[in-house]
């Protein structure tokens, strides 16, 4: 189970993560951020301070008393911030001054709001980063998590990198794709050499287009960072399908995650809108060793079960993906053998 990107606090976190923790699951936090500068959203969470460490303990116990796994989603959203949300208002940063131009918008107390011209992170900046990544883990597995997922998709500041839309830096992190795979792959070395490769997984989505994330040859740019870190060793790799280009709406495409199965040799997870049967079809097919599912997961808290049986499924309510409420949307979905909650 991945949950994405949700705002919550923290009254009903381990009893959200426990109502849908499974014996032998393996579950992905909501990103969590690795720092202070990380954030771009409305109440997310982070790995960075002793509270935030200490208030994932009971969320973790909660998950491994069902049996189940919890992996610690690290997260820096990079350009997708505004000075708001920034220590001192500074502008967030990102590989290049390039602001998001499309309809998306930040949100910050005022409403939505455009999103601001970054700031080209220095030299020392990416050191720094690659530092906190490295810290964020190091805390997840000391807080009690089974391993850590380096964030590398959907738009966020390792993508940014990645894709040269992007990344239009000058310096030994842009221009050519070696230089742009640069610093993603600095981060997912420090991670693994601080917590074991072993702990560590890998999100990417190469067809993504959220956030304008945009890349010239998606194919070869993802083939070559999979070439780098096929042997390393990692937990796994977490590949976005292409039919969720866009980050929210269904698309139809040609566009396929196949190379990238063939080419990495370890674990293989495939996200983006997967339902029981092609779920399935997928597993026994070999195109990926497991499923990643989100939103069918957060409507259905007993989703093995329906699938086992092949039940129906709660639907899901999209206006409350986003939203600080403690129950709504997060542990009011019935189970099969309950009524649905009344308003």
């Amino acid at each position: 189970m991945s949950y994405g990107v949700r705002r919550r606090r923290v009254h009903h976190l381990a009893l959200d993560y426990s109502q849908r923790a499974h014996k032998g699951a393996l579950m992905l936090t909501e990103g969590t951020c690795i720092s202070a500068e990380a954030h771009g959203y409305p109440d997310t969470p982070g790995i960075y301070t002793n509270a935030q460490i200490a208030a994932w303990k009971p969320v973790i116990k909660a998950v491994h008393a069902k049996g189940a796994l919890l992996y610690c989603q690290l997260w820096h959203v990079g350009r997708a911030s505004h000075q708001e949300y920034q220590p001192d208002g500074a502008a967030p940063m990102a590989p290049s001054a390039i602001p998001i131009v499309s309809e998306v918008k930040v949100y910050i107390s005022t409403g939505p709001a455009d999103y601001p011209t970054p700031r080209a992170m220095t030299g020392e900046d990416i050191k720094r980063v690659t530092e906190e990544f490295r810290v964020a883990a190091r805390n997840a597995i000391d807080a009690g998590f089974d391993g850590v997922e380096v964030h590398g998709a959907n738009g966020y500041l390792l993508e940014q990198f990645i894709k040269d839309g992007i990344n239009k830096r000058e310096d030994e992190f842009g221009g050519s794709l070696e230089n742009r795979l640069r610093f993603p792959l600095q981060v997912i070395k420090a991670v693994a050499d601080e917590v074991g490769a072993s702990k560590v997984g890998v999100r990417l989505s190469p067809y993504s287009t959220f956030l304008d994330a945009f890349d010239s040859d998606p194919v070869s740019t993802y083939l070559r960072l999979v070439e780098h870190v096929d042997g390393m060793g990692l937990a796994y790799l977490h590949f976005v399908e292409a039919r969720v280009g866009t980050g929210v709406d269904m698309e139809d495409t040609k566009e396929t995650l196949e190379p990238f199965r063939k080419a990495f040799k370890g674990p293989f997870i495939a996200a983006g809108g997967y339902k029981r049967e092609n779920g399935m079809a997928a597993i026994e097919g070999g195109s990926a060793d497991l499923i990643s599912y989100g939103r069918l997961f957060l409507a259905n808290p007993d989703l093995p079960r329906r699938f086992e049986l092949n039940a129906p499924l709660n639907s899901y309510d999209r206006s409350t993906f986003f939203c600080a409420e403690q129950v709504k949307g997060y542990i009011d979905y019935p189970f099969l053998d309950e009524e649905p909650k009344k308003e």
